[in-house]
């Protein structure tokens, strides 16, 4: 909670404010019991109708007061609450946003998602209900308390012996919901990655006619979820009825006690009247107060989580080191890495490259290809090895600095609802001579002028485009900042084999200064190369040009005989 804690600080004069007024509220609350006992008592039997309308305005105006105090306290209670949640919310994307890959990894984005709404609306509720009930629940507790000892000590203790059976059920019921509540929200983060899942592959889902099995297994997960509230809420459940049972057992203890302590004459009327006022106004305040320990139940579970994510540091940050004199761009010294930290998904991975030459990497699913992008644009740091940009270590360059050295396209990459013209800049400052030049390269320019021009608006995730379309846009948005380095990660898979000729031609006479990284099925698309890997197993089992591969690598020559034809690659074609 400490972490938590940072974030109402600066509200603590304005929730000052808050409770004063509900401290007001509370104590004009208190006083009505006391002035109908002192009518009842002392007033009606004078038969002065005068007091009685003034002491009955008196009373009035305290339950106005309390009213008015109570509203205008609520809505303090809520802008405080609501600032608070809105602060913690934008650190707590802002910390998403820069976490790292390994932590994202450890966290999980269905988790994230869930964090970053259901635990923050808990914790707004925490901070809301706590100033509406958090001071008015003890001041009428303490102070009904306070006020029943001073009017009949002996009616007094029939209530303070119901305090601590209560205070028992709700510590013992907090204690056990508190990790029943955090296990819901880890259920609930599983039920938030099945309905990403389906929600971002309904075509597929479709497509292969898996919708009965995808609502099964939602409804898996969507009953587990079920199972675990019903288990949290039956505990919980017992809080209210139990207080209420307690309470009203002592409350008839109270009427039995009074009657015959009036009897004897040593209470009043006016006085067992009171009483049963106040025994009402501690009965809703301790019902008030175990709301509060249920929402401290779930706010503790949920602030937990959002602390989880807000204290974890940078995991890849800029370090010092010794710049070495190289004659290459890029350059991969003996690289192995692993994400389980069990076996290594990419190993002893070594090669150089020229500024403005192509490398080519190929090979099998799950051989390593797109892990070597991840660590080059340092996503992941290297386990052992290192790799060098224009002779600096990539941890020893700032994260705005590297970055800004790329641009890439990945295997799934993303369009959102938008023009052309701004999923292309993705909010760079770009021109518009380097918007169409970028169109013009990516092999796009002839299905945006079909489409309207780039003033067309593209639906969310590119769903009213081709596979192709959405390629070439994706393409031409990282060519559009003219980068030094071009990753493309699988990107011309949808295009066919005249554009992805033209977009190569194209890259090799308007993009030359640029080094270009092409991870690729087809032979097709990386023979032309400066040079080519092949990997598998995370391991590189040949290296060099087209017609080196040809000969000396017999897993490339059968990928490209199996592709091309035996003819068409010895020609070159």
């Amino acid at each position: 909670m400490r972490d938590i804690l940072k974030y109402i600080r600066p509200f603590f004069g304005y929730i000052s404010v808050t409770l004063s007024i509900k401290f007001l509220a509370s104590i004009m609350e208190l006083i009505i019991p006391s002035i109908l006992a002192a009518i009842i008592d002392d007033i009606v039997p004078t038969g002065d109708r005068k007091k009685i309308f003034l002491w009955g305005g008196a009373m009035a105006l305290c339950a106005l007061t309390a009213l008015l105090g109570n509203i205008f306290a609520n809505r303090m209670a809520a802008k405080s609450a609501g600032e608070i949640t809105k602060n913690i919310r934008h650190d707590l994307f802002s910390k998403i946003t820069y976490l790292s890959s390994r932590q994202l990894d450890v966290f999980t984005v269905p988790s994230a998602v869930s964090r970053l709404t259901t635990d923050t609306y808990n914790l707004n509720q925490l901070f809301a209900r706590m100033q509406r009930i958090g001071v008015r629940g003890p001041i009428l507790l303490i102070g009904g308390i306070i006020i029943t000892v001073i009017m009949d000590a002996g009616l007094t203790l029939v209530l303070i012996g119901t305090l601590p059976v209560i205070a028992l059920l709700v510590y013992t019921v907090t204690k056990k919901s508190v990790p029943l509540y955090t296990a819901q929200q880890g259920v609930l983060d599983k039920m938030v990655r099945v309905v990403q899942e389906n929600i971002t592959g309904a075509r597929v889902i479709k497509a292969l006619s898996k919708t009965e099995y995808e609502k099964k297994r939602y409804d898996n997960v969507n009953c587990e979820l079920s199972d675990t509230e019903q288990h949290v809420g039956s505990i919980m459940a017992v809080t209210n009825p139990g207080s209420t049972l307690i309470l009203n057992l002592g409350l008839t203890a109270v009427v039995a006690v009074g009657a015959f302590r009036m009897n004897s004459g040593l209470t009043s009327a006016g006085v067992i009247i009171a009483f049963l006022n106040y025994f009402t106004i501690i009965l809703n305040a301790m019902l008030g107060i175990t709301r509060i320990f249920v929402m401290c139940s779930k706010g503790e579970a949920s602030a937990r989580r959002v602390a989880e994510v807000l204290k974890e540091t940078e995991d890849l940050a800029v370090q010092t080191m010794t710049e070495c004199r190289s004659n290459y761009h890029i350059v991969f010294d003996r690289v192995s890495f692993s994400y389980e930290k069990i076996k290594n998904n990419v190993e002893d991975i070594s090669f150089s490259l020229k500024r403005g030459q192509t490398l080519g990497i190929i090979g099998a699913t799950g051989s390593g290809k797109s892990t070597i992008i991840n660590l080059l644009m340092r996503f992941y740091d290297v386990d052992s090895g290192r790799i060098i940009i224009d002779g600096s270590d990539i941890r020893s360059i700032p994260k705005e600095e590297l970055c800004a050295k790329f641009g890439v396209v990945f295997q799934n990459d993303f369009l959102f609802a938008d023009s052309i013209a701004e999923n292309i800049r993705y909010f760079r400052d770009i021109s518009d001579t380097k918007l169409y030049s970028a169109i013009k390269t990516a092999q796009a320019k002839d299905f945006i002028e079909s489409a309207g021009g780039t003033d067309f608006c593209v639906s969310a995730r590119g769903n009213n485009l081709s596979g192709g379309q959405k390629q070439r846009l994706l393409i031409a948005r990282a060519l559009a900042a003219e980068p030094e380095i071009l990753v493309l990660d699988d990107a011309s898979s949808a295009l066919d084999y005249r554009t992805d000729a033209a977009l190569r031609k194209e890259l090799s006479e308007n993009h030359s200064g640029s080094t270009v990284i092409i991870v690729a099925q087809r032979i097709s698309s990386i023979m032309g190369a400066d040079m080519i890997i092949v990997m598998d197993d995370g391991k590189i089992i040949g290296k060099g040009t087209h017609s080196c591969l040809m000969e000396n690598c017999p897993v490339y020559r059968e990928i490209a005989e199996s592709q091309m034809g035996f003819g068409e690659v010895q020609s070159g074609v």
